[in-house]
C-alpha cells in the first residue's frame, strides 16, 4: 500500500486514452483553458483601477464667491 509510481500512472492514462479518445481529451483540454483565460481577463477587468477623483489645488489669493441654493424634489430653485 505505498504511492502510486511512475508506471501505475502511465497504465492509467493509457486506459483513459482508450476510454475516451485523444480527440475528446483534446477538446476537453481546449475547453478548459478557454475557461482559464476567460477567468483571469475577468480578474484583470475587475482589479482595474478607478480613475482617481479630480484633484482640485488651492490658489493664494483667489476668493470665489458664490451663492447656496436649496434643492427641492431634487431640482434647483
Amino acid at each position: 500500500m505505498g504511492s502510486l509510481s511512475i508506471w501505475h500512472w502511465i497504465i492509467v492514462l493509457l486506459i483513459v486514452v482508450l476510454v475516451f479518445g485523444t480527440k475528446k481529451l483534446r477538446n476537453i483540454g481546449q475547453d478548459l483553458g478557454g475557461a482559464v483565460r476567460g477567468f483571469k481577463e475577468g480578474l484583470k477587468e475587475g482589479e482595474a483601477p478607478a480613475a482617481p477623483p479630480p484633484q482640485v489645488t488651492a490658489q493664494e489669493g483667489v476668493t470665489l464667491e458664490g451663492e447656496a441654493r436649496e434643492k427641492v424634489d431634487g431640482k434647483p430653485s
